[in-house]
């Protein structure tokens, strides 16, 4: 089995990476794996703003989500899960950030497949663990550390 990304376009917004941009970025963070099947839905914000409210109780649109998958291993399909990203907080954030919107777009691919393989920023300790290797990820592929 290989790894297989799916882009799902649920947004009018224009700007967009092309499916090969995502495909990409996932990759870069499943660097150790054979194989894994995930999904990444590019969304608007009463999309963002619904899901956070119905999954993470918090009633306001967010840059990205991460919904893992629980498959029992036994059905053989190394389904990661899905990465959901709100393309107009990720324009805005970029501008307000002042980075450049496909870095952050980069940033923000690789931080939810993370999660997708358990990683979390929850703890200081943990935190610092996610961060370093989302540094480490970037850097190899030619981009800037996000927390600079």
């Amino acid at each position: 089995m290989a790894i297989e990304v799916a882009v799902q376009r649920a947004t009018s917004f224009a700007a967009l990476p092309a499916d090969e941009d995502f495909e990409r970025w996932a990759r870069a963070a499943l660097r150790d794996r054979k194989s894994a099947v995930l999904t990444i839905r590019l969304v608007g914000r009463e999309e963002s703003r619904s899901l956070n409210r119905n999954y993470r109780g918090k009633d306001a649109e967010t840059n990205v989500l991460s919904f893992p998958a629980d498959l029992p291993a036994e059905i053989g399909i190394d389904l990661l899960g899905d990465v959901v990203i709100c393309a107009a907080r990720v324009a805005e954030e970029a501008r307000e950030q002042g980075k450049a919107e496909s870095a952050h777009w980069a940033h923000l691919t690789i931080h939810g497949v993370l999660h997708l393989l358990g990683y979390d920023h929850e703890r200081a300790e943990d935190a610092g663990v996610m961060e370093g290797l989302e540094v480490r990820l970037l850097e190899s592929s030619g981009l800037p550390n996000p927390y600079d």
